[in-house]
């Protein structure tokens, strides 16, 4: 069945995959193995869900669109192995898929129009979690894999580095897709891990974080005005007069631990 048999939705920010030779790209970077538990966000009509399938035997998928599910049963035969949860992936606890002693491995087309908050519902899950494949647009995936002092650099580069490995695989272009995106869209892998570095705090953390990069092109002095002093930065050994940009995750990690520390 072709996509033209399912109308995208715009609200569900649906875009469906359907070139080939990106799709078996993106299983090669997958890699599958028979027994792992994967999960899929947002199988739409399938492109990758069909040959998951073929390499895994089952499947766990989650779906928002309840008219897109025949369709997706139809494709993929019926196939035994499919196990579809109709759910919002912002509302789902993924580690009831687990299976005792064995995590979760997660890939998906994700809606762009909810991407980072999604990101981080999943990360906050990262226990059962091995590893994510993503299909994100090409601008967040620049965002999430860059380096301090890159113009990409930002909140969300320093709240994922804190969390996980992000690897910017490759890029896709609108033509991949039906419709096809105004954007180019990238798939990126994420490997949740402890950081080499100490967090007291998450959520301090991500306050200082914050509010460091919300007006970005102020000092760290002025930018964190009402949440620490001069006296607190300097004692983290950070310049008052950087800019949130040239700081690296493990600088706002220590200059968290010194605010919680202080009460």
């Amino acid at each position: 069945m072709s996509e033209s048999a399912h109308q995208a939705k715009k609200r569900f920010g649906q875009n469906f995959l359907h070139d080939p030779q990106v799709i078996a790209r993106i299983i090669r970077a997958i890699h599958p193995q028979g027994g792992e538990t994967v999960v899929e966000i947002g199988p739409g009509l399938g492109a990758l869900t069909v040959p998951l399938l073929e390499k895994l035997g089952q499947l766990h998928v989650v779906e928002i669109d309840r008219d897109v599910i025949p369709r997706l049963l139809a494709i993929c035969g019926n196939a035994p192995g499919l196990m579809i949860t109709q759910a919002d992936a912002l509302g789902v606890d993924y580690r009831q898929f687990a299976v005792a002693g064995h995590k979760l491995r997660l890939v998906g087309n994700l809606p762009y129009n909810i991407s980072t908050p999604l990101l981080f519902h999943l990360l906050a899950q990262s226990e059962a979690v091995t590893d994510m494949h993503f299909m994100l647009q090409k601008e967040v995936v620049e965002r999430m894999s860059a380096s301090a002092g890159e113009e990409a650099y930002g909140r969300l580069s320093v709240a994922l580095a804190a969390r996980c490995e992000v690897a910017h695989l490759f890029n896709v272009g609108p033509g991949a897709f039906s419709p096809a995106p105004k954007v180019d869209s990238a798939i990126v892998r994420l490997k949740p891990r402890a950081p080499d570095f100490a967090i007291d705090d998450l959520t301090l953390f991500d306050r200082v974080v914050a509010q460091a990069f919300s007006q970005r092109r102020k000092t760290l002095s002025n930018a964190l005005k009402g949440l620490c002093s001069v006296e607190q930065i300097r004692a983290a050994d950070i310049d008052p007069g950087l800019r949130a940009e040239r700081l690296q995750a493990r600088d706002f990690a220590r200059l968290a631990n010194r605010l919680g520390a202080a009460g």
